[in-house]
């Protein structure tokens, strides 16, 4: 942050580091935090002019954006408050109404991320029906919270639960759902298509959603939507709408995370030093397998991606993503990692 004069710097330079660190960790919280940076900016800050106070808060993103240059949540987060502080400062706002509007959007972002979950678990149990089976994939908060909530409605439900190799993320989802008394047998990934015939409906949550409605989502996803297409089972996606990346707009793809090979097997159980391990961690169902997306702005259809990007961030040049670029989607940086 160059402007050192702004009394929020240390604050703002310590959130910095603790994001860095990974002492702040999970999609959400990462946003959050760092929208909590530009909000102390906007508050603390001792600029004569608008044009002084836009430069500080445009230099406490770019520090932001630095810790975690892989994350997709914080640039997310980042470009909703510039963005509408751009907008207020091209329309000739002055000192006082610019730092309202920063303080007012930075304010909307962490209170719309807090309670994106219970939204889409109040949204998506609308289209669960009493006796239905479903399925899921992986860990996911969003997708826990949409289940939990039709079981709360007294919706007899039971759930299929993958394992979700090489981490086994599935197994918490297992242990999750047991605990709240929803009735739930786990499967090996590769068990999947066995069981397709009997469920109603496949959910899954996403680390990242592109433009275009495909959705990048924990390895095996795309070949459970491709059962379930097959089996004529529906699929939907739960997902926050500060997932959805403004980067494939224009054509970016979202990078996949190549994790280390000792997930899959141990070095010392490869007899033959030449076998190569692949063990990528996500990979990209297209949005044609995808039934409806479950956002807390209400559903969409994959279709429909690209105009709530346009609604929450208003990107509409390449130019503008520069700043705030997402490079990578990495495990490490999702929240149900």
């Amino acid at each position: 942050m160059s402007n050192m004069k702004n009394p929020a710097y240390n604050r703002v330079a310590a959130i910095a580091e603790d994001i860095k660190a990974m002492r702040i960790r999970g999609a959400g919280e990462i946003a959050r935090s760092a929208v909590e940076a530009l909000l102390l900016t906007a508050q603390d800050s001792t600029a004569g002019n608008p044009r002084e106070l836009v430069e500080e808060i445009e230099a406490a993103a770019k520090l932001m954006v630095r810790t975690r240059p892989t994350a997709v949540s914080l640039p997310n987060g980042i470009r909703y408050v510039v963005h509408r502080v751009r907008e207020k400062e091209h329309s000739g706002a002055d000192l006082q109404s610019l730092r309202e509007v920063a303080i007012k959007a930075s304010h909307e972002f962490i209170e719309n991320s807090r309670t994106a979950i219970e939204k889409i678990g109040e949204i998506g149990a609308k289209r669960i029906r009493n006796g239905d089976i479903l399925m899921t994939h992986c860990h996911s908060l969003a997708v826990l919270k949409v289940i939990e909530t039709a079981w709360r409605q007294g919706k007899k439900i039971k759930v299929y639960a993958t394992e979700t190799r090489p981490r086994f993320q599935g197994r918490i989802t297992a242990e999750k759902l047991a605990q709240i008394g929803i009735p739930v047998t786990l499967i090996a990934d590769s068990a999947v298509r066995y069981f397709m015939n009997e469920v109603d409906r496949v959910i899954v949550g996403a680390d990242a959603v592109s433009a275009n409605g495909a959705v990048v989502n924990k390895i095996g996803t795309s070949l459970i939507a491709l059962a379930a297409r097959e089996s004529r089972t529906l699929f939907f996606v739960a997902a926050e709408s500060y997932k959805f990346s403004p980067e494939t707009m224009f054509g970016e793809l979202v990078k996949i995370e190549e994790r280390d090979a000792s997930e899959l097997i141990p070095p010392s159980e490869l007899k033959h030093k030449s076998i190569s391990v692949s063990n990528p961690s996500f990979d990209v169902t297209p949005p044609e397998y995808i039934d409806l997306i479950i956002t807390e702005r209400g559903i969409i259809p994959p279709q429909g991606a690209i105009f709530l990007l346009q609604e929450i961030f208003g990107v509409t040049t390449p130019e503008e993503l520069e700043e705030f670029q997402t490079y990578e989607l990495r495990e490490e940086d999702q929240p149900d990692a």
